[in-house]
């Protein structure tokens, strides 16, 4: 399959270092998305580039900016989105993670499941709303927005 992605890079200049459990989170992400993920551009009249491709994400201007080149780097898309709408949702995501690494550390398995099922579906929400924001932009299997949002999250609060 060709509409997928082949690469990511995560351009962080001037953001807070990330955690190290959000960099490990950014890494799995980075090479989960790798390994499988569905990622279609919609037709465009001027777009020459053809997939698989690659993506660039970062902040600029407080926006998530998604650039998409195809494989040898010819420009396929630029897509800005305001952080606005992800903003509880990546703190609700932190909450939980945080809530999450220290009941690994102390709790038993049952309160530990609890947690990691609150965090899944907290999750599920952040993938839904990249999905709509993304929507007539580029279309993305519920799996690639998750881990996608992940990389959201690592960018917009990683430190």
């Amino acid at each position: 399959m060709t509409e997928r992605l082949v690469a990511i890079a995560i351009d962080d200049t001037g953001l807070p270092r990330p955690t190290p459990e959000m960099e490990q989170e950014r890494r799995v992400a980075i090479v989960d998305l790798l390994e499988e993920n569905c990622f279609t551009l919609p037709p465009h009249p001027d777009r020459t580039a053809a997939p698989p491709w690659k993506l660039n994400l970062s902040v600029r201007d407080r926006r998530l900016v998604f650039a998409v080149t195809s494989e040898s780097g010819e420009p396929a898309g630029e897509f800005h989105m305001s952080t606005g709408p992800f903003r509880q949702v990546v703190k609700d995501y932190f909450q939980i993670c945080q809530s999450y690494y220290d009941a690994v550390r102390t709790l038993p398995p049952s309160q530990i499941e609890t947690i990691d099922m609150a965090r899944r579906g907290i999750h599920n929400e952040g993938a839904r709303v990249l999905q709509e924001r993304l929507a007539g932009k580029a279309e993305l299997d519920q799996d690639t927005a998750r881990r996608l949002f992940t990389l959201i999250c690592v960018l917009q609060f990683g430190g």
